[in-house]
C-alpha cells in the first residue's frame, strides 16, 4: 500500500498492460473471527478509496490475481478514511478520473458483493485484525 500522492512504480519489461480499478475500502476497527453478517458492520473502523493497480497481462498468463495484484507500489488508497456513521456503504459514488479524465463511474449499490457479505464470508476462513483492509471489487470502466 501506498498514499494517494505517491508514485506507482510501472514494472517495465516484465507488464505491458497495467490498468487501474477504483474500489471501496473498508477498514476493519474491531478484530472478529467467523463474524455473521448481521454484525459485520459492527468491526468496520471506516472507508477509504482504493486503486487496485494490476497487471492485466500478468493475470491472464497466471491465470489468476495473486502476482497481477501484487507489484510493489499497486494499492495507492485514502487521503482519508471516513467513520462509519458519516458514510453510507450502501449508496456511495465511486468514481476515477485518470488525468482530468472521468473513466469509472459507478456506484456501491452496483456491487456484486456488499460490505457485510465480504465481511461474513473473508472472516469465515481467518480472523480479521484491526487495521486490515478489504477492498471490495470495482465496477465497469
Amino acid at each position: 500500500m501506498i498514499g494517494p500522492e505517491d508514485a506507482i512504480e510501472i514494472p517495465r519489461g516484465v507488464s505491458e498492460q497495467i490498468d487501474y480499478e477504483c474500489e471501496l475500502g473498508v477498514v476493519i476497527g474491531t478484530p472478529g473471527f467467523r463474524i455473521p453478517r448481521g454484525a459485520a458492520l459492527d468491526h468496520v473502523f471506516g472507508y477509504t478509496i482504493v486503486n487496485d493497480v494490476t497487471a492485466r497481462d500478468i493475470q491472464r498468463g497466471d491465470r489468476q490475481w495473486l502476482r497481477g495484484k501484487s507489484f510493489n507500489t499497486f494499492c495507492p488508497l485514502g487521503p482519508v478514511i471516513v467513520s462509519g456513521d458519516e458514510f453510507n456503504p450502501t449508496k456511495a459514488a465511486v468514481r476515477l478520473r485518470v488525468n482530468g479524465e472521468l473513466r469509472q463511474d459507478s456506484s456501491t449499490a452496483d456491487l456484486i458483493f456488499d460490505v457485510p457479505f465480504l465481511i461474513e464470508y473473508i472472516s469465515a476462513i481467518f480472523p480479521l485484525e484491526a487495521g486490515d483492509l478489504i477492498s471490495t471489487g470495482t465496477p465497469g470502466g
